[in-house]
């Protein structure tokens, strides 16, 4: 299964359009260790020909442009991705599948209350099912398996399972009961056995999740915040990582020392918001990050599982 990275910040992407906190600053200045990011994005391929997409991020026309694996390949209606997962209905993770509505047959995987959302409550998103069999809505359910399939299943599909990892949607999704399945974690499994786990939205650290990272050759795992008063602190005012649904990667009860025994052979935090230290490659919570062996997914990486 080959694994590309097309974007791994937080919502707003780094820098972030109206901010000027100090990785923003500096980065704009040219004073900055660290790499520019856009919003989250990965692409899977069992075969290398046709794409799977985890999320559909507002940056996905360029994220696409930069990326000639995703290359339409003839005519004037084609395009080698052939769906979409999506965690969420965060907008940061669904607003790409309106730069998606050119007339393109594809599946979009989700949660049932995830859909609705998307298709009950707003009629943008109607523009997919302007013809028949333009965009085929699936759901899905925590606990469920279910297969991403290329055409030609020459190289094997891929094997998913969806995961409960909060029950509470976006604020913008007004009237929605909370569901056990208003975000999920996704674990992918290749032809050759290889597993990868997509969580980039965490909103607490459970045992049972502790057990199901242990098992993952690969995770890419929600690195939004340092610290819990991370925003609170920038700005005087604001919410705390917990509140706004993330576990933050330092401290005590962050990700790093809650999972310093993880044995994955890759462990990448993704989704890291422009206010995060760790972006900083000379500073110290970007050095804790490396000697615990893990890393920073970074916009154009590609590898192998």
């Amino acid at each position: 299964m080959q694994v590309k990275i097309l974007g791994s910040a937080a919502g707003g992407g780094f820098p972030q359009w109206n901010c000027a906190c100090p990785n923003c600053h500096a980065l704009r200045g040219g004073q900055f260790q660290g790499k520019a990011r856009s919003q989250t994005q990965v692409a899977i391929s069992s075969d290398g020909e046709t794409w799977f997409l985890l999320g559909a991020s507002p940056d996905l026309r360029y994220q696409i442009e930069s990326s000639p694996e995703l290359y339409p390949r003839s005519g004037t209606r084609s395009s080698p991705i052939g769906g979409v997962i999506l965690v969420s209905a965060d907008l940061d993770h669904v607003l790409g599948l309106l730069l998606m509505r050119e007339l393109q047959s594809f599946r979009v995987h989700a949660a049932e209350s995830v859909l609705n959302i998307l298709r009950k409550q707003n009629s943008m998103f109607g523009m997919l099912n302007r013809i028949a069999d333009q965009v085929q809505w699936q759901s899905i359910r925590a606990g469920d398996s279910f297969t991403l399939e290329p055409p030609t299943g020459v190289n094997g599909s891929v094997a998913c399972r969806a995961v409960a990892v909060s029950s509470h949607h976006p604020a913008y999704a007004t009237g929605v009961r909370d569901s056990q399945e208003a975000m999920l974690g996704i674990i992918l499994t290749a032809a050759s056995g290889a597993t990868l786990g997509f969580f980039p939205q965490l909103a607490q650290l459970t045992p049972e999740l502790k057990e199901t990272f242990a098992s993952l050759d690969c995770l890419l795992l929600d690195g939004t915040f340092w610290s819990d008063d991370e925003l609170i602190r920038l700005q005087a005012s604001g919410q705390r990582a917990h509140e706004m649904g993330h576990v933050p990667v330092g401290g005590e009860d962050g990700t790093l020392q809650q999972l310093a025994g993880l044995k994955a052979q890759r462990k990448m935090y993704i989704h890291i918001n422009n206010t995060n230290p760790m972006l900083n490659e000379a500073a110290a919570e970007y050095r804790a990050v490396r000697d615990a062996g893990w890393e920073l997914a970074e916009d154009g990486c590609h590898f192998t599982l």
